[in-house]
């Protein structure tokens, strides 16, 4: 058995107690902020390689790619047109190179379309049209319930699907898409 340092026992009668080690001087907000993204980078975190992404992939590369995962030293990066997903594949080396560079425990980089939409502004009133017609409104469509599994549902659910978005989610791990309704689904099977 191991013998816990000084700083970190106290004697209470006969008996040696542990204490928990001493507390880190404070630091300040510029410093914790500092030392949260050293750590971001020596882990190989996502969230490091977001910070660094804009001087690593260029002012021509960066507007139109993003890092969407890194796992295993492998780096999927997401491009929104095919455009730049040509570009990307064109500067591998030099990305991998760069990225390497920066510090980044990259192996590999594989490449994908990917298009994020950027949120609509604040009070454009297109959340308020798209939540007005979805199909989970209760106070819209009114409650129903499912044929398949007979749990409530929203009749717009029903109407979209013909079943309950669980039955939906079950049938879309199946590898149907999101569109196809339930007759569809059964006339294909």
């Amino acid at each position: 058995m191991g013998i816990a340092p000084r700083n970190q026992t106290r004697r209470q009668g006969d008996v040696n107690l542990l204490v928990p080690p001493p507390r880190p001087p404070i630091q300040g907000l510029r410093e914790s902020l500092s030392s949260l993204q050293r750590e971001w980078k020596d882990e190989g975190s996502l969230a490091g390689l977001w910070q660094a992404w804009p001087r690593i992939a260029g002012p021509q590369l960066a507007p139109h790619c993003r890092p969407l995962r890194l796992h295993g030293g492998r780096l999927v990066v997401g491009a929104n047109h095919p455009q730049w997903l040509q570009a990307l594949r064109f500067n591998k080396h030099q990305l991998l190179g760069a990225l390497r560079g920066a510090g980044f425990a990259v192996k590999d980089l594989q490449f994908q379309q990917h298009q994020s939409t950027p949120l609509p502004p604040a009070g454009s009133g297109l959340e308020e049209e798209v939540w007005a017609e979805h199909p989970s409104r209760v106070d819209v469509f009114g409650m129903g319930s499912c044929p398949k599994c007979n749990r409530p549902s929203p009749c717009g659910e029903l109407q979209r699907w013909g079943h309950c978005s669980f039955c939906q989610r079950d049938t879309m791990d199946n590898g149907v898409a999101m569109g196809t309704s339930s007759q569809e689904t059964e006339a294909d099977q």
